[in-house]
């Protein structure tokens, strides 16, 4: 089955994308919405199969050649497909997750005019997702890379008639391209390099080279470089707060279980590589730390419910990053596959409480919703939970995975880590009280028409819900009595992996501390917003210096703008002026003239004077008669 049915995995949904979006003005909406879930719920029926077949059997990767793609002199690049342990997982979250969310987008998306366009958008996005994770050598994988790109700055400026929302759009796409080129450069040395961009024929040759060596720093680096761009990490991760805009299922796509997790599922793909370089591994996990704390530091004082739980992805990010800096290969994508649970869960959940408060999304304005909302409420508090790493969640087991590592390696590292749990379980809880707790803050005309999101929005909560409870089930580590089983899966994929060397006693008192700070974070959240019932103020005025930081985002935005844009604005102002209008025009239309101005004369000489017309040829007759003598002479 893998090796005749796995390209009908990404075609299906390309095909939802071409009828849902010849047909998005004639079909009806119902019928978009069965074609635009079918074609997902197909994929998904079909990488459930596959991934039996694979666990069945001995053979553990399989590569599916389409056809010869690209030919020319010894670089030779086909359009195939790798199927093993890595991309049979990477399919089932992408194909299952995004069902739930086309499900959710039926219920969400229903009163909106561009209903067809939306769900061929999001046909489309599944595609170049599952294009990516399918490749089997960089420029494949490439293709698909660059495609979510794309198909994110569509989603994200869906409501493009709302300048801000056109803005975030492009900000997105040009942040991507700046990671894009980085991947790309560093696509270029692995070809010199290695002759090839083949998977299988790149890897074992890396194998054999010596650990820190110039060559596989300087593309290990150009890689993460392409990761900071999709995986939101500083200095890049700017873009991914701002695509808020895009309708909340777009959010839960982009930011859960796909396009801001490629840049994690590329290097764990590139796991060897990235285990012979070792100052790479501690750029990035020093990077994903500071970037894990800082957006945690910032989700602190949001009141846009969407931006706490943006932010909320950028710091699980830099969790994943840290991951992969110390190693925990196999733990950062456990937390991939927990947090594309507990994330989409909680965005959907946050789109069930905006689309009941007829789009208010701050939280000022919200309160005691949970009597209003109980579904909501329930399954969005076992996302915050699993968020919060609490145990038996499914978050608790992925990130003490990372924290474990990171004691290991670096204690610096882990004590960050930790705190940044901390603030984490704080600023989840923050929002859960201010949003479902005590008296309600908004009109009385609103409180009255607050009520339950329809079946097709309550579904996918109750699914993911269920999921981001148990989800840990599948690596519980052995200090549980657990055999780490998605360690043991990944290891058929040639995915690095580092055990760990510390002994029980040590695990259970970082996961009892792990565990200790999350609950005093519930605790101090509680007290402060439930029982001294605090709501964030309106009056930027009144906040503290500390607040005013962490509220305007450490003033990123405005720092790039004045040390980026505004030099390149005045830099091409001058070029505008000098170069552009004095040099170029005024050569373009010095020409002009000087043939304007040269003809003005030269029509003098057509009289209609025929004596004059006779000397002229008297004259030239006499001129040539003189010019063959003289040359003669």
């Amino acid at each position: 089955m893998i090796n005749s049915l796995l390209w009908l995995i990404p075609l299906l949904p390309l095909l939802g994308f071409v009828i849902n979006g010849l047909g998005r003005n004639t079909l009806s909406k119902s019928l978009i919405g069965i074609i635009g879930s079918g074609v997902i719920l197909a994929s998904f029926t079909l990488s459930i199969a596959m991934f039996f077949e694979l666990g069945a059997g001995s053979e553990k990767q399989f590569t599916v050649d389409l056809f010869d793609w690209i030919s020319a002199g010894n670089l030779h690049i086909p359009l195939s497909f790798l199927y093993d342990p890595l991309s049979s997982i990477m399919l089932l979250i992408i194909t299952g997750v995004g069902f739930l969310i086309h499900i959710y987008s039926i219920g969400y998306m229903h009163e909106d005019a561009g209903f067809g366009k939306f769900f061929s958008y999001l046909n489309l996005f599944i595609f170049f997702m599952l294009i990516l994770v399918l490749g089997s050598n960089y420029i494949v994988m490439f293709i698909g890379w660059e495609g979510v790109g794309l198909c994110s700055y569509l989603l994200i400026g869906f409501w493009y008639t709302n300048g801000n929302y056109a803005s975030a759009a492009k900000k997105a796409f040009v942040m991507n391209r700046i990671g894009d080129l980085g991947f790309l450069l560093g696509v270029f040395l692995i070809f010199m390099t290695f002759g090839s961009v083949e998977f299988a024929k790149v890897f074992p040759q890396a194998a054999g080279m010596m650990p820190g060596t110039a060559t596989i720093t300087f593309i290990t680096l150009l890689l993460f470089v392409g990761a900071c761009g999709k995986s939101a990490q500083l200095p890049l991760f700017t873009w991914l707060p701002d695509a808020m805009a895009g309708p909340t299922p777009v959010s839960a796509l982009i930011h859960a279980a796909t396009m801001v997790t490629a840049g994690i599922y590329m290097i764990a793909r590139s796991s060897i590589l990235f285990d012979l370089a070792p100052h790479t591994q501690d750029v990035i996990a020093i990077i994903g730390t500071a970037t894990a704390l800082i957006a945690a530091i910032i989700a602190l004082t949001q009141t846009d419910i969407k931006k706490v739980l943006a932010y909320s992805t950028v710091s699980q990010l830099g969790y994943m990053f840290l991951g992969l800096g110390v190693g925990a290969y196999t733990g950062s994508f456990f937390h991939v596959i927990t947090h594309a649970f507990f994330k989409a869960l909680l965005f959907l959940g946050a789109g069930s409480v905006i689309h009941a408060m007829h789009h208010e999304q701050d939280m000022r304005h919200m309160g005691g919703l949970k009597s209003k909302l109980k579904i909501t409420f329930a399954t969005m508090m076992i996302g915050t939970i699993a968020i919060a790493g609490l145990p038996p969640f499914s978050g608790f087991f992925s990130k003490d995975e990372i924290l474990a590592h990171a004691f290991e390696n670096h204690k610096v590292l882990w004590a960050i880590g930790l705190f940044t749990a901390f603030l984490t379980a704080f600023y989840m809880f923050r929002m859960m009280y201010l949003t479902f707790f005590g008296k309600y803050r908004g009109t009385h005309h609103a409180e009255s028409h607050i009520h339950e999101s329809p079946k097709t929005m309550t579904f996918p909560l109750i699914v993911l819900a269920i999921l981001a409870a148990i989800g840990g089930l599948i690596n519980i580590p052995h200090v549980f009595g657990g055999n780490a089983w998605l360690g043991h899966w990944l290891a058929g994929a040639g995915i690095a992996q580092h055990e760990l060397s510390l002994d029980h006693t040590t695990e259970f008192a970082l996961m009892g501390v792990s565990v200790l700070a999350a609950l005093s974070a519930t605790v101090y959240a509680y007290t402060k917003y439930v029982k001294n019932a605090h709501v964030p103020v309106a009056d930027e005025g009144k906040r503290s210096i500390l607040a005013k930081i962490s509220y305007n985002k450490f003033y990123l935005d405005e720092i790039y703008d004045m040390i980026i844009r505004k030099p390149l604005d005045a830099f091409s102002g001058f070029f505008y002026r000098i170069i552009d209008k004095k040099l170029i025009d005024g050569l373009v239309n010095g020409l002009g003239w000087t043939a304007n101005e040269g003809s003005k004369g030269l029509r003098l000489l057509q009289s209609g004077n025929v004596g004059f017309y006779i000397f002229m040829m008297v004259f030239g007759i006499v001129a040539l008669l003189l010019y063959t003598y003289l040359s003669i002479a």
